[in-house]
């Protein structure tokens, strides 16, 4: 095979068919452990700095676009509409981001709403894009199945140039017009749910309007500012996306189910980090997607001790992504090699935060769990023989136990959020089920938990149930 041959990154190609078969698709991830009690402080969502971030940034952004109005056509508006286009094209990204996993605000419709504006912002079909953002985290840069792996071997200087100059963003429209059409595209089939294309096709409908509306005002005008303003910033505001995106994954290794090998931690600076939402902190985002990005600093110290060293600046991360590029061009086999710490007492490829829990005892076709220590709105994982499940506390006598491993990958409840003592999160793509009935009530997961009927002891020490 030739070292310097483009590989085939496509989800209809036979790399997917080869991820499956090597057991890479959904596989199980290694976690570091985490004490659990101080994982759910982590995990805990907030309003109010969310809404701070959230409202200095729309202020940024409506005052440079303000500014950029008053000052056309003179040429001192071109400076500003760059700043504007960094703020809309690029730091939006972050925002659709964070939005997408419902985790930066404690209430969902505001974590919906920033979403679909930020979509909007950025070209993204809401819809299309959740769902390939959880295929994301769920096969990180595994070949085949990952849509999102946006630098592809070999890179050359040209690719890397192009989406810097943000013109790969109007790659986005064939497909949005497609989608508009009511038609389908077979890399977005790969992992969409029949259920979800009704949305699909709405949401690209509602884009192509909204633009033709704004062409429309710039005829109207005689005026190019109106479309400078919504929809070309997608495009020269496009560099700032990728100046943090890059440092993400580039050039590290690919099919493999360790975030430690495939994904950077970058330390940057507060104003890098206020654009970027801490996102530079992604191998422990990728391992806890249930931490919000405000506490993802606290979440790495709790971890760095697992992981590889840090680079220590953005300089440092591009040296390094760079550097690995062009031997990519030369060998597109060639990867970044990453000193991972061992950690003996756990399996490479998984660890529960919540242990093996404790050990259950069986009478009969009874299971007797105890319940001491479980807080109200605490999981715990519970393990009979090769058979896992989770107990849920969701008041000072209810109880709920489900069957333990999320029904859409290897990621075990136990290591999830429970929220507002009726929903658990799942681990791994932020996908949640109701707890007392089993039923899946937030994407990518569309198949129901088992519950099994609980009944507490006398006592209120144990909790028995009869999984079947």
């Amino acid at each position: 095979m030739d070292s310097t041959a483009a590989r085939d990154y496509s989800l209809t190609g036979e790399n997917s068919n080869v991820a499956v078969d090597l057991g890479l698709a959904e596989g199980a991830w290694f976690r570091p452990p985490v004490d659990p009690d101080r994982l759910a402080e982590l995990q805990r969502r907030t309003n109010g700095r969310a809404l701070v971030e959230l409202g200095l940034w729309l202020g940024l952004l409506g005052g440079t676009g303000l500014a950029a109005v008053q000052l056309w056509p003179s040429t001192w508006a071109i400076p500003v509409l760059l700043i504007y286009g960094a703020f809309y094209g690029g730091s939006a990204d972050a925002r659709w981001h964070e939005m997408g996993h419902n985790t930066a605000f404690k209430s969902q419709w505001i974590n919906d709403a920033v979403y679909r504006l930020s979509s909007f912002m950025l070209w993204r079909e809401a819809t299309v894009w959740r769902w390939s953002h959880d295929r994301h985290h769920t096969d990180t840069i595994v070949v085949g199945r990952d849509m999102e792996i946006a630098f592809q071997r070999p890179t050359s200087r040209r690719q890397v140039a192009k989406t810097f100059s943000g013109i790969g963003a109007l790659a986005f429209w064939p497909r949005i017009w497609l989608h508009a059409k009511g038609q389908r595209d077979a890399e977005v089939e790969a992992f969409m749910p029949e259920s979800e294309w009704p949305a699909v096709h709405r949401e690209a409908r509602l884009y192509m309007a909204i633009q033709v509306a704004v062409v429309a005002v710039c005829l109207m005008l005689w005026s190019p500012l109106p479309l400078l303003l919504v929809g070309l910033p997608t495009v020269y505001g496009m560099w700032l996306m990728v100046f943090f995106g890059i440092t993400q994954h580039a050039g590290l290794q690919e099919n493999v189910l360790d975030h430690r090998l495939n994904t950077r931690t970058v330390y940057m600076n507060p104003v890098f980090r206020f654009l970027y939402l801490n996102m530079n902190y992604h191998i422990e985002h990728h391992m806890f997607p249930t931490v919000p990005y405000y506490n993802l600093p606290a979440l790495h110290l709790e971890v760095k001790q697992y992981l590889p060293e840090p680079l220590p600046n953005t300089a440092a991360a591009y040296r390094e992504v760079l550097g690995a590029m062009h031997a990519q061009r030369l060998d597109s086999n060639f990867e970044l090699d990453r000193a991972v710490p061992d950690v003996p007492t756990a399996d490479r490829q998984r660890i529960s935060i919540a242990g093996n829990g404790p050990v259950a005892v069986r009478n009969g076709d009874t299971v007797w769990a105890s319940t001491l220590g479980l807080a109200v709105g605490r999981v715990r994982r519970i393990d009979v023989g090769a058979d896992s499940y989770a107990l849920f506390r969701l008041g000072d006598t209810e109880y709920a136990v489900t069957s333990g491993y999320c029904t859409h990958g290897q990621a075990h409840l136990a290591d999830g959020v429970v929220l507002d003592c009726s929903t658990v999160e799942c681990p791994k793509h932020n996908g949640q089920f109701d707890v007392r009935s089993g039923q899946p009530v937030r994407r990518p997961v569309s198949v129901a938990l088992t519950t099994y009927p609980t009944e507490l002891s006398d006592d209120g020490r144990n909790i028995r149930f009869q999984p079947g």
